[in-house]
């Protein structure tokens, strides 16, 4: 669990960022799941984009892949969502304690 002092800290790393994913008609999916765990991977925080024609609630997005990539919700403003997890072997974020 993200603290709020972690949480502004990686608001502020990820404002710069653009987002790498789509979310559309058809949700959050297992291969769309699969991918943003790779991306997390690599990169530890990133952005996901929902799209006017998503038929979910953008926090049901958001819950949704956070469960299946195992990362935590940052932040959602708007129609965009902050994911971050921990990189096993890219790790190049240092949270504030």
């Amino acid at each position: 669990m993200l603290t709020g002092k972690q949480k502004r800290f990686l608001r502020s790393k990820a404002h710069h960022l653009n987002p790498i994913f789509q979310v559309g008609k058809g949700g959050v999916n297992q291969n769309m799941s699969k991918q943003v765990a790779e991306a997390l991977e690599a990169r530890e925080l990133l952005k996901v984009s929902i799209l006017q024609n998503c038929e979910d609630d953008k926090q049901e997005v958001a819950d949704a892949l956070a469960k299946t990539t195992g990362a935590e919700v940052v932040q959602i403003i708007g129609h965009t969502i902050v994911l971050y997890k921990e990189s096993k072997e890219h790790k190049e974020l240092i949270l504030p304690s």
